[in-house]
């Protein structure tokens, strides 16, 4: 549904007036793994904070996107008329720093396309006051480069994605609204060209799912606390049960800009009963300005969590290990 004309698009995804009791809550600092689930009906603020949770897989001690042998998971962008930029990448996410100030270590890897051998690693502190700090390795130079923190609207991997999209962006960013719960109904999107065929790094592209059809939703919205930001709200579509969030969209001026889905898969043998311990399978995004259109397909088979390795991995000693 996400691949027509952007007017198409834009009807046929009927947002508008879907939810109806608004119920908001004071902002809370970002969660971190000793988050419990909540008893009862949760308010805005509890379901963006269980969505920070699920997204950065604080359920795991650590969570991988790793290589395996050729296959490893693939960013792919495709631009209004059709180029196409398909990246190689892994990711590394450590939450195993009780007691220490750090949430979490995120590194990852670009493995293939222009981007290769570029590393980055992000460090997100407990204190919601202490701004991340995030390194990258630059492979042209050989250096590493740091920064206090790239900016949550600033494109990750060169995708529609932004930073904010996929990690940096806090529940007390955003002023929630609880907008009620109703019935998810559509599938999700993908890039309609390449829809189940073969395909570099992945073997095969999945097809569009609708598993997640009829299931019960909250519709939360989020407005940035940021003033003259690039979106002036965002609608989001969150599992009442695991608090996957299935689809956003995101607003300004009144119209739809960007759209991103996410299918959400159970993580097998993860041995614990949280109904949050789940992994991405893939993620699809639409600028419904530009065209441009990103999807990030991840195999399960590439998916490792709580594994026994070192906490001095996620660091710089790992970028410079990095080959050009």
């Amino acid at each position: 549904m996400f691949n027509r004309t952007n007017k198409d698009k834009k009807k046929n995804i009927c947002l508008a007036g879907l939810f109806g009791l608004l119920l908001s809550s004071a902002a809370l600092p970002a969660p971190d793994r000793t988050l419990p689930l909540p008893g009862g009906r949760p308010g805005a603020e509890e379901i963006a904070r269980q969505v920070y949770f699920a997204n950065h897989f604080f359920a795991f001690e650590n969570f991988s996107i790793k290589r395996r042998g050729r296959k490893m998971a693939a960013l792919i962008t495709m631009d209004a008329d059709g180029k196409l930029i398909t990246t190689g990448v892994e990711r590394f996410l450590n939450n195993a720093y009780e007691g220490s100030g750090v949430a979490s270590r995120d590194l990852s890897v670009f493995r293939t396309g222009k981007l290769r051998g570029t590393g980055m690693l992000v460090t997100e502190y407990t204190d919601s006051e202490q701004s991340s700090k995030y390194s990258i390795w630059l492979p042209s130079i050989r250096k590493i480069r740091r920064f206090a923190e790239p900016e949550l609207d600033a494109l990750w991997g060169g995708s529609v994605f932004t930073f904010g999209d996929v990690t940096l962006r806090r529940p007390e960013h955003e002023i929630h609204e609880l907008l009620g719960e109703k019935t998810f109904q559509t599938c999700l999107g993908v890039i309609e060209s390449l829809e189940g065929k073969n395909y570099q790094l992945v073997d095969k592209l999945p097809k569009r799912t609708c598993r997640h059809v009829n299931k019960r939703v909250y519709g939360l919205k989020s407005t940035p606390r940021f003033e003259e930001w690039w979106y002036d709200y965002r609608i989001s579509f969150v599992d009442t049960e695991n608090f996957a969030d299935y689809r956003t969209v995101y607003y300004k001026d009144g119209e739809m800009v960007k759209v991103i889905d996410r299918d959400w898969g159970v993580v097998t043998d993860s041995g614990t009963d949280d109904p949050r311990a789940l992994f991405w399978k893939s993620w699809y995004g639409v600028d419904l300005v530009s065209g441009r259109q990103s999807w990030a397909v991840i195999p399960q088979e590439v998916i490792e969590f709580n594994t026994d390795t070192p906490s001095d991995f996620w660091s710089e000693k790992t970028l410079r290990r990095l080959k050009r």
